[in-house]
């Protein structure tokens, strides 16, 4: 099997809301945007952001459980420097998403922070040295 990932798909309540803040907010293209049922965007070589309306999700893949706390999923958008890290986050918190914490200095070496998209989401925000941070970076 060919080892890789196409699509990240996140089931999203209010796919306005979320259109608003990926591609006003953040300055994203869609690929694909069928109002009322799904937004794609190309993030990467290759990979795939999928917002899909959370009722066309659960027709297709079958109920959403939800409960209190985080979504049980991270996203992590690796940059080049500690400074682009404050960059980013910025950027979202002017696109309306909600800070979590704030940036660190990690123990192994890194910095990172994150933040929530509308659905609370959480997107890393991470500058890691080591070579599989190098890695993913263009």
């Amino acid at each position: 099997m060919d080892q890789r990932v196409s699509f990240i798909t996140l089931a999203v309540r209010d796919l306005d809301a979320s259109r608003r803040f990926y591609l006003d907010g953040l300055g994203r293209t869609a690929a694909v945007d069928v109002p009322g049922e799904v937004v794609m965007i190309s993030v990467g070589e290759r990979v795939v952001l999928s917002l899909w309306d959370e009722q066309a999700f659960e027709a297709e893949v079958g109920p959403v459980a939800r409960g209190s706390g985080v979504p049980p999923v991270t996203l992590a958008h690796n940059v080049a420097t500690e400074e682009a890290v404050e960059d980013v986050l910025a950027t979202a918190r002017a696109a309306g998403a909600s800070a979590v914490g704030v940036p660190t200095r990690r123990e192994w070496g890194g910095y990172t922070g994150y933040f929530a998209d509308p659905d609370g989401f959480r997107w890393e925000v991470a500058y890691n040295p080591d070579p599989i941070g190098r890695s993913v970076l263009p």
